[in-house]
């Protein structure tokens, strides 16, 4: 086979190839350049062969990538070589795009020369984020339903104070109509509609924290204050299915950083499918219980459990996939979207059944995110 062959068959062979491929010599000279990388730059081999291969990147890049080649040829260490990593990579037109490098030496080559293999992420960083936008989206759709859920708890609530202002504003009315009014009692009702007006705002400033859709930095959070912060909306929804809510929350947990608003979504959803596993006869003690507690490895662990008839053994193998569920009219979306959230923060979130009775759901969260 004849030296002219042979260099025919590896251009074509080069040019078949999906990724783009550069081959360079010590200096970062461009000597191959691919059909799959003119198109991915959007320039032909002609103009870039003979160039320093920093002319692809970006100038941070370049930088970095000029330092790798000179001290592995000083020192014979790889820093990228046989490694991958994401780079900026430069178009001819002065555009960007994400790409995956991949640098290897050719063997036996004299003197040293280096192939660099790249991909294109642009699609990948796409399909990415619209992964991201639409989980975002399923989860604002989640806290909606929950809230809409537990609406008849959350109003019952929140006609407590206003009743309360209602008819302290009545007895005013009545006190300032009598010729001998006592101003001092006067007073004391005008305080307790302060005070009652300052609780129904605060309810209704937790409802819009849980309602409201937030891209809130992860914050140092102590889990036990969260669980606080939740317990009056939580048992105003117990007690309106006449069950008993109860908190177990454990000592000197630590702080762990978290996006307080998701850790509360997570835990909203527990309690209520709790809620909804009961039946609705109303029969029988029930109870659901909220615990904190920090395990040996100093993670922190949170469980909802309830005595109600448990998980199903059908429904138990797939209960964290999108769209299972026993329950006839929900999308089946609320314990997948929890575990995706969960995962995000490094934790996990698992089922077991309840003892004697019952389903205990535990999110573990690690000292990681500490």
């Amino acid at each position: 086979m004849s030296k002219t062959t042979s260099a025919d068959d590896l251009k074509a062979l080069l040019d078949a190839a999906v990724d783009g491929i550069v081959l360079i010599d010590r200096r970062g000279i461009i000597q191959v350049f691919n059909r799959a990388a003119e198109g991915l730059f959007g320039v032909a081999a002609a103009e870039v062969i003979g160039r320093n291969v920093t002319v692809l990147m970006t100038e941070n890049d370049g930088g970095l990538h000029d330092e790798h080649l000179k001290k592995y040829m000083d020192t014979g260490v790889p820093q990228i070589i046989g490694r991958g990593r994401e780079v900026i990579a430069r178009r001819k037109d002065g555009s960007t795009f994400p790409a995956f490098l991949s640098v290897g030496v050719v063997e036996g080559s004299e003197p040293t020369r280096f192939v660099g293999l790249i991909q294109d992420l642009s699609d990948r960083r796409w399909a990415e984020e619209e992964a991201r936008r639409l989980q975002e989206r399923l989860w604002q759709v989640s806290r909606l339903a929950t809230m809409g859920e537990m609406a008849s708890g959350i109003a019952h609530e929140l006609n407590q104070p206003l009743a309360a202002i209602a008819n302290y504003s009545q007895a005013c009315d009545r006190l300032l109509g009598q010729p001998d009014a006592d101003i001092a009692e006067i007073r004391e009702a005008l305080r307790e509609i302060t005070g009652q007006a300052v609780r129904a705002g605060e309810i209704i400033r937790k409802l819009r924290g849980l309602a409201t859709h937030s891209d809130s930095e992860s914050e140092p959070t102590n889990m036990n204050r969260l669980i606080l912060e939740l317990a009056d909306l939580v048992r105003s929804s117990t007690k309106v299915h006449d069950i008993q809510c109860d908190l177990d929350l454990g000592h000197d947990l630590p702080d762990l950083k978290i996006q307080p608003a998701e850790i509360q979504q997570v835990i909203l959803n527990l309690v209520r499918n709790a809620i909804e596993s009961f039946p609705s006869d109303g029969s029988g003690a029930r109870r659901i219980v909220i615990r904190t507690a920090s395990t040996g490895q100093g993670d922190i662990e949170v469980s909802v459990s309830d005595n109600g008839p448990g998980v199903a053994s059908d429904i138990a193998p797939c209960l964290f996939e999108p769209f299972c569920s026993s329950k006839d009219k929900s999308a089946g979306l609320g314990l997948a979207i929890s575990r995706t959230i969960i995962a995000r923060h490094g934790g996990t979130l698992k089922y077991q059944p309840n003892h004697p009775i019952g389903a205990c759901f535990i999110v573990r969260l690690p000292c990681s995110c500490t």
